[in-house]
């Protein structure tokens, strides 16, 4: 979540735009609209559901992301991101299975349900981007625990230099370079410049 919008965001944005914008067609001979996905609007209502709530997920992180910096106990740090990998280890399953679902039900889907082929590259782009989703929460998840495991680390090992400052959190005093540095390191970990 740097610049712009993050990829796991714009994913979402194309599955539920797909299936709004062209994932309901009709026969000739029908009036009513169904479901591209083999007439089954379960289909497209998990994908759309799935899509807008991890869309809205995102924008919450990313919110999170920007307000991190300010937030100066190291425990509500720790449960921050912590929060963060479980989410979204929770949206990568979904998507998982999001990608399942749409998949099979594409695959079910018979010609005859959708005659002029209409909203079939709706339907792929769904499919291919829900499967593209898997890995951006993924990757999400193996950074923000990357990010935990180097906080925890350095926490760990200056544990007790950490306690004789007597300063609160992660704030202390340091004089040598070299611990101005570990700092320095410390702080691009966690987003803030606050402890160099």
């Amino acid at each position: 979540c740097v610049s712009g919008l993050p990829p796991h965001q714009v994913f979402s944005i194309v599955v539920f735009g797909s299936i709004v914008n062209e994932g309901y067609v009709n026969r000739v001979d029908e009036v009513e609209e169904h479901c591209i996905f083999n007439r089954n609007h379960n289909a497209c209502n998990y994908g759309i559901t799935v899509g807008v709530l991890a869309f809205l997920s995102c924008l919450l992180y990313l919110a999170l992301d920007a307000y991190f910096p300010q937030i100066s106990s190291v425990k509500d740090r720790k449960k921050a991101v912590l929060s963060d990998i479980g989410v979204s280890a929770f949206w990568a399953f979904l998507w998982f299975v999001g990608f399942c679902f749409l998949t099979n039900q594409w695959q079910a889907s018979k010609p005859e349900d959708n005659p002029l082929n209409e909203g079939g590259d709706a339907a792929r782009a769904a499919i291919t981007f829900s499967f593209f989703s898997i890995f951006t929460w993924v990757s999400r998840v193996v950074m923000m625990w990357d990010q935990m495991c180097s906080v925890l680390y350095y926490l760990v090992r200056n544990k007790k230099r950490l306690a004789e400052s007597g300063a609160p959190g992660i704030s202390v005093h340091m004089a040598s370079e070299k611990e101005m540095q570990e700092r320095r390191w410390l702080a691009s970990k966690l987003g803030t410049q606050k402890l160099a």
